[in-house]
């Protein structure tokens, strides 16, 4: 079996999508199962096959793609994210990693507007041969919205990278909360440092935010026990997730939420959203207070500063639920997706 991802998502450099196109490759790779495997893409990628020279071929997902298939002879396409080609020329698999293009506006800017009008028409012609999730909640959500057959919808979890161990920290003379992802509005991140300063007021604790700001993102400035880092290297996340005093994810919505498995896989506590999906992967492993109860989070964080036992026990909960995913579960359910996709695309023999 011939299979190629769609790399685009790895010429926008950070991020979780650019991390589950990366991890799956080396998830596939490891299992041995694939006969040839190929990037695919019209941006500038190292080490992927991009259209020809010619006008056609430039509109990519149109003419390029489908083209590139045919002469690579490839069984199954895998759009990483919200995309498969126009032509349908051999099966393929459309990641769906959630549908917050279709629910509040002010949670994207105007880069999201092709993904919110093209991805609907591709279902509704069934371009797409199998849908992708990464949670049951968005799995279910998906076929609702859209009509999908349910035999070709399929959820399959994200990982934590194996190398996201505990490791020693010395203990930080002020302890510190952290939050890691993308800076933007989904997040929630205004209330969350509301309700961190209200905590501040009667217990020395910082807040770290890590991770990129989008441009509609929120801005903050660092000072008065407030840190933002913006990106940081694996050996920094590393060491910011094994000391933190607990790991604080408040999104208003997530179609998984990788930050809370990493957490958890390195030890850290967590306190989270009551986001359906960041409930399911965090199967009673996470503390849980509504995104919008500002009270509810002065209390949770609270609670993480002065009552040792409790971060102890949600440690040990979460080192165990972590345990559950990993990234050979991830390419290997995957890997039987793409399988689902071949036999559909040739149809009843």
């Amino acid at each position: 079996m011939r299979v190629a991802l769609d790399a685009t998502p790895l010429s926008g450099g950070t991020g979780g999508v650019p991390r589950y196109v990366r991890e799956l490759r080396r998830g596939l790779e490891s299992l041995g199962h694939i006969d040839s495997y190929l990037y695919l893409t019209d941006q500038a990628v190292e080490g992927a096959l991009g259209p020809g020279d010619s006008w056609l071929e430039r509109k990519w997902w149109l003419a390029g793609l489908p083209l590139a298939l045919r002469r690579a002879r490839v069984d199954v396409f895998h759009g990483t994210e919200f995309a498969v080609p126009y032509v349908q020329v051999c099966a393929t698999v459309l990641s769906l990693h959630d549908l917050s293009p279709w629910m509040d506006p002010t949670w994207h800017g105007a880069g999201v507007e092709r993904v919110r009008r093209r991805t609907p028409w591709l279902l509704k012609l069934g371009l797409a041969t199998m849908v992708l999730t990464l949670s049951e909640a968005v799995r279910r959500r998906a076929i609702e919205r859209f009509g999908l057959r349910p035999e070709r919808v399929v959820a399959v979890p994200l990982a934590a990278p194996a190398w996201m161990r505990p490791v020693p920290m010395e203990p930080e003379q002020e302890p510190y909360f952290l939050y890691v992802g993308t800076l933007e509005p989904r997040k929630n991140l205004p209330m969350l440092v509301e309700a961190w300063r209200e905590v501040r007021t009667r217990h020395r604790v910082r807040l770290v935010l890590a991770g990129r700001r989008r441009e509609d993102g929120p801005v903050f400035q660092s000072g008065d026990g407030l840190e933002v880092l913006g990106p940081v290297s694996e050996e920094r996340l590393l060491a910011l997730y094994s000391g933190a005093l607990a790991v604080v994810y408040p999104t208003h919505y997530e179609g998984f939420g990788l930050p809370v498995v990493e957490a958890m896989q390195c030890g850290a506590p967590v306190v989270t959203s009551t986001d359906e999906s960041v409930v399911e992967v965090s199967g009673g492993a996470a503390m849980h207070c509504a995104a919008t109860e500002t009270g509810e989070w002065v209390t949770a964080l609270a609670r993480m500063v002065h009552d040792a036992a409790w971060r102890e026990e949600l440690q040990k909960r979460g080192l165990a639920r972590a345990a559950l995913f990993n990234w050979e579960r991830t390419a290997r359910e995957t890997l039987e997706v793409y399988k689902s996709a071949e036999r559909f695309h040739r149809g009843p023999v």
